[in-house]
């Protein structure tokens, strides 16, 4: 059986991801108090259920605080498990907060959004750092959020570790999830040419011009001999997610470019996905 336990700051998606992965075949429940998920996990084991995923969170109260204790109790009872963490900015959080107009779970003890929000990453400060995946959902549409829970959870059953490749634009922000970040704003610029500013670094064109020269093929190799290293490293250590990133200014060509050429140079060998943050800003 795999068994999900998903948790992370009020706000940051986590219906969203439920969702996702109902569609692929897990069986979910929401909002499950700690105490219970070993309760449950004996349970649910000996049904025909091979996909499971309970979240829990600040709504169940007091009994959040023995989270932790909950884990050891699952490694006990000799259940395997993965914890999910989801989080987003606190400017992205009070902003959900305001336009849904919903009160933060733990706003009842607290005069402000913020002072909940910071209460509430205190009270997850120890399930986050525990975390085996961890998105980041704040620059991530509904649709972005979901393909990248599809990836963590569709790859290949004897492949543990999943390796995703992200491009992204460095005035839209770096992405807080990611493991690895590279910078390819040094490599030639297709934005300068007329008949490729429109385009992206999906089209052939456009990787054709930025890796024109020695240094952009020479940035390329080592970028890829330093990703294949980490993700042997992962591997060993028995890592299941390992996020790199590529930005470049806008998060349109060059990142785009070098995200792409990764992902078709490692796909064979491990469970890889990619995606592209920014392409359509």
């Amino acid at each position: 059986m795999e068994f999900v336990v998903i948790t992370g700051m009020s706000g940051a998606g986590k219906s969203s991801v439920v969702n996702a992965l109902e569609d692929i075949g897990f069986f979910c429940v929401d909002n499950l108090p700690a105490q219970l998920i070993p309760v449950f996990a004996q349970l649910i084991k000996s049904s025909e259920h091979e996909r499971v995923a309970v979240v829990t969170d600040v709504r169940a109260g007091q009994s959040f605080s023995e989270l932790l204790d909950q884990f050891d109790n699952l490694r006990e009872l000799q259940i395997p498990f993965k914890l999910m963490f989801l989080d987003a900015a606190d400017e992205v959080l009070m902003k959900r907060y305001k336009e849904t107009r919903r009160r933060h779970p733990l706003q009842n003890n607290f005069a402000s959004i913020q002072a909940a929000l910071n209460e509430e990453r205190r009270l997850l400060a120890q399930a986050r750092s525990q975390a085996d995946y961890f998105l980041d959902t704040s620059n991530l549409s509904a649709t972005q959020c979901r393909v990248r829970v599809l990836s963590m959870f569709t790859q290949p059953s004897d492949q543990a570790l999943h390796i995703h490749f992200m491009s992204f634009g460095f005035k839209h922000g770096i992405p807080n999830d990611a493991d690895f970040v590279f910078d390819a704003r040094s490599l030639p610029n297709p934005f300068y040419v007329p008949e490729l500013k429109h385009k992206t670094g999906q089209d052939a064109d456009v990787r054709d011009f930025v890796m024109q020269n020695e240094e952009a093929k020479l940035f390329y190799e080592k970028v890829k001999d330093l990703t294949t290293y980490a993700v042997q490293l992962a591997n060993k250590e028995g890592r299941s997610q390992l996020i790199f990133a590529v930005g470049c200014t806008g998060g349109h060509h060059r990142s785009v470019t070098i995200a792409e050429l990764l992902f078709a140079d490692l796909r064979d060998r491990y469970s890889a996905s990619v995606s592209h943050r920014d392409i359509l800003k």
